[in-house]
């Protein structure tokens, strides 16, 4: 069955959840409003076997938070709270009592690539791009993203990817463990469906609940120190003139 929502659809079948963000319009970007609907989905897949997330069409999974509605977000104290509503979003996704699949169908930048790595398992179609890429802008991942990537790639390779904001193809990622299965485009919506009922079939809750002890996924501790300092960046003046001249680029 599918819920009729504005901004995430919810498919439900056979105890698999697949959310998908349908913002086409703007490459599936976050808004806060966004944000309240994907709560609600994890509310609705609660009791699901594997949960899956994707963006809808192939340009884009998340590209990130729309910054024409994250905009109005002017002082440190907004910039914090919207920064721990949404790691705390993402937390809820690394934390779901079930394997959680981010199945890459298109692009997955700043947050976008956040929300990617709060997934257990990243299938990506193999023209796809992934990359931190908020340091363009002078800020930094807000959302938990640093963390987990560190955790994914290691120390050094999470430093250069959050701060060159190098975008990674589908292959360079795979070769450092930042995406786990690269399938070819053509067959890529057929591939992760195969994959994740194979995944739905077997004990995945119980597994997951084991892997999850050893090797934890959220860092609830890093949480205010990581949003005041994204908060203070998001508020100094090199990060409104970063987006000036991002917007004027695009425009031209």
């Amino acid at each position: 069955m599918e819920n009729d929502v504005t901004d995430v659809l919810l498919e439900l079948q056979e105890g698999i959840a697949v959310v998908t963000i349908d913002r086409p319009d703007v490459r599936n970007a976050i808004s806060p409003a966004t944000m309240g609907e994907l709560e609600d989905a994890l509310d609705a897949a609660a009791a699901a076997n594997v949960l899956v997330l994707r963006g809808s069409g192939d340009r884009a999974f998340v590209s990130g938070g729309d910054l024409k509605e994250l905009a109005k977000i002017r002082t440190h104290e907004e910039a914090v709270a919207m920064a721990i509503r949404m790691r705390r979003l993402c937390d809820r996704i690394a934390t779901f009592p079930a394997p959680v699949i981010a199945a890459l169908n298109g692009h997955a930048l700043g947050g976008g690539a956040e929300v990617a790595v709060a997934a257990d398992i990243r299938v990506a179609a193999d023209d796809i791009r992934i990359g931190f890429t908020q340091a363009t802008l002078a800020i930094m991942p807000a959302w938990g993203g640093a963390e987990r990537l560190a955790a994914l790639v290691g120390r050094a390779q999470a430093l250069l990817l959050t701060t060159t904001g190098d975008r990674l193809d589908a292959a360079e990622a795979h070769r450092i463990g930042l995406v786990d299965r690269v399938y070819p485009r053509g067959s890529f919506e057929e591939s992760w469906r195969s994959l994740v009922r194979r995944i739905a079939a077997s004990p995945a809750r119980p597994i997951k609940s084991v892997i999850a002890q050893a090797a934890p996924h959220h860092h609830p501790a890093h949480e205010l120190s990581a949003a005041n300092a994204f908060a203070t960046l998001w508020t100094s003046d090199a990060h409104w003139a970063a987006v000036a001249g991002a917007e004027a680029q695009r425009s031209s």
